[in-house]
């Protein structure tokens, strides 16, 4: 008998994700809202109202660029004064957590969810994402389930963090390491 390594066909959905939300709400979201929120339309005013009318936590001043993503808004948290630029993907299964004076540039993608291969059902292994005030995250960087960036640390261009980056410091590479503390002048 050969090894099963993946059984796609008895993947469960976690008890919890089916009652995030009343099924009425996950359809509304899914035929108007993330249609909205995905279009190329400018304008910030409106796609925070969008936003805040699903569940997320959007503080004042926030700039959402068009072309950005996001799976579960009620599971969104962003402080004031962020931006969160073009083709943003916020793969938000878990809670996503964005503090304020926080630039996400162009292209990044936050992944709370990823499967366990070690399983042959091939479960969802979960983890939030914080993004801590004053954080820089560059353009086409890759951010994994489980992991919290300090505050104003950078992660530079395409980047992948696996671990978390603490406060200060500037992160670079795959994956991502701490190389310098961030200097203001």
């Amino acid at each position: 008998m050969s090894i099963r390594y993946q059984v796609l066909d008895t993947f469960k959905l976690p008890p919890h994700y089916a009652k995030s939300r009343p099924m009425l709400q996950w359809l509304f979201w899914i035929v108007f809202g993330d249609l909205l929120i995905s279009s190329w339309l400018p304008g910030s005013f409106w796609r925070r109202i969008l936003l805040r009318i699903f569940g997320a936590s959007i503080g004042h001043g926030v700039l959402l660029k068009p072309n950005i993503k996001i799976k579960f808004p009620w599971n969104l948290s962003i402080g004031d004064s962020s931006w969160i630029g073009e083709n943003v993907w916020i793969d938000n299964l878990a809670r996503v957590e964005i503090g304020s004076n926080v630039c996400i540039s162009q292209g990044v993608y936050l992944c709370t969810g990823n499967h366990n291969f070690k399983i042959a059902s091939f479960p969802y292994c979960l983890g939030r994402i914080d993004i801590e005030d004053e954080a820089w995250i560059c353009a086409m960087v890759r951010i994994a389930p489980a992991v919290r960036v300090g505050r104003g640390s950078v992660v530079e261009f395409g980047s992948v963090v696996y671990d978390s980056i603490p406060s200060g410091f500037i992160a670079n590479g795959i994956p991502a390491a701490p190389t310098k503390r961030r200097d203001i002048i």
